[in-house]
């Protein structure tokens, strides 16, 4: 017994030293789903980051996050559904807001093979700790407008914003970047926001992962019971990943990367045990993210900046490729307008696309849609009854 007792509180030891001392970024923020009057509309400064999904009934669900005059530690995640096809959107049904200098932001939802909805989001000190993590919660009961949400789990170190891919074989795959070369702002958060936090505590707060950076992913084969950590590959030039990654027809992995020049890429052969050398894909597009998916006719969607000034945030395009992203043809432009950015998009059964993105996220602070058909696309403009353009979920602006 005695030595039972010995192995029993030196496990507990060992557990209590695997987690640093009152590191609030580790904590499990609340799940808030009765956000009321302090998070709606008119009270958010910066609003952006959209991502949008859809129930097997047809209730839409989009995401983005707000709080504070830009990115920084007052930033939440909210929620918003529409049980009407998008005519109306809700209120914020789920807000996560961790208390303090903790910072939730980069929040992604989706929908599993088996009907869950997931909604995962990244969260860390001040704008950036170094570290960073994948933190996540889902609910079995995607067409409620009030559905019951699991509590929140940490998944890994790192940021998710972009769709997780489900391969051929039945694998998960999230992609989860460590980044690069960004360097913690504690120092800066603590002095603009008057934290009173010492120097050793700063030191507490901030984390070097450049040897473990890169365009990770997280593998689950039991729908999301565990992941494994797969090494993504490092693209040069990139700092925020915000990666995406599509099995091929001949079961590669090919994974495109947001870097200064536009669209980075990276393809492995053997399922994430190697990776060729990081090279510019050839698709244009502005330093920011853009949104990749396989559709359920085989073809790729894409939607990237197509601005005729080179490397602007306007010009959102739809484009497809028969070919498995050798040449894209068509072009459906969605919003010509500048400071319009970060499109994540979704396909029903019937074939409509959704596509979610954000527009002047500290002026009119908008979160748009747009709904079409791959016959949209390949024509060039809305050529079915189903398309429509800058549907508006969202409006911060008075």
């Amino acid at each position: 017994m005695r030595e039972l007792a010995a192995a029993t509180a030196l496990l507990a030891l060992l557990a209590a030293c695997s987690k640093p001392p009152d590191d609030p970024a580790l904590e499990a923020p609340i799940v808030n789903t009765d956000p009321g009057a302090p998070y709606a509309s008119p009270t958010r400064a910066f609003q952006g980051i959209p991502c949008i999904e859809r129930a097997p009934s047809g209730r839409l669900w989009a995401n983005w996050y707000a709080g504070g005059p830009g990115e920084g530690p007052e930033n939440y995640v909210v929620l918003v559904t529409s049980g009407d096809d998008g005519r109306t959107w809700s209120d914020p049904v789920l807000v996560i807001d961790p208390p303090s200098f903790v910072r939730a932001f980069d929040a992604c939802v989706w929908l599993d093979p088996v009907g869950s909805l997931w909604l995962f989001w990244a969260q860390g000190a001040g704008k950036f700790d170094g570290r960073s993590g994948v933190w996540a919660i889902s609910t079995a009961e995607p067409d409620s407008a009030q559905p019951t949400w699991t509590r929140p789990r940490r998944l890994a170190d790192g940021i998710m914003m972009n769709k997780p891919t489900v391969l051929s074989t039945g694998e998960w795959l999230l992609p989860a970047a460590v980044w690069t070369n960004i360097p913690p702002d504690i120092e800066q958060v603590n002095e603009k926001y008057k934290l009173g936090l010492s120097l050793e505590r700063m030191k507490t707060l901030v984390h070097d992962l450049n040897h473990r950076s890169g365009a990770h992913l997280l593998m689950s084969n039991d729908n999301g019971t565990s992941f494994t950590l797969i090494a993504g590959p490092r693209v040069p030039d990139s700092r925020f990943d915000e990666h995406m990654l599509i099995e091929r027809q001949d079961q590669s992995w090919w994974v495109l990367v947001r870097t200064r020049y536009g669209i980075g890429q990276s393809i492995s052969a053997d399922r994430g045990q190697t990776w060729s050398a990081g090279t510019n894909s050839g698709i244009a597009h502005a330093d920011a993210r853009f949104f990749i998916r396989r559709l359920a006719s085989g073809n790729l969607l894409l939607v990237r900046h197509n601005s005729p000034e080179g490397m602007a945030r306007s010009h959102l395009t739809a484009e497809i490729s028969r070919d498995d992203g050798r040449t894209w043809t068509g072009g459906l432009l969605l919003d010509e307008r500048t400071r319009v950015s970060y499109p994540d998009g979704t396909q029903a059964p019937d074939g409509r696309i959704y596509v979610i993105y954000d527009r002047e996220r500290t002026g009119d602070r908008e979160i748009l849609f747009a709904t079409f058909r791959e016959e949209d696309v390949e024509a060039g403009r809305c050529v079915t009854e189903q398309c429509g353009l800058r549907g508006l979920i969202d409006r911060a602006a008075p």
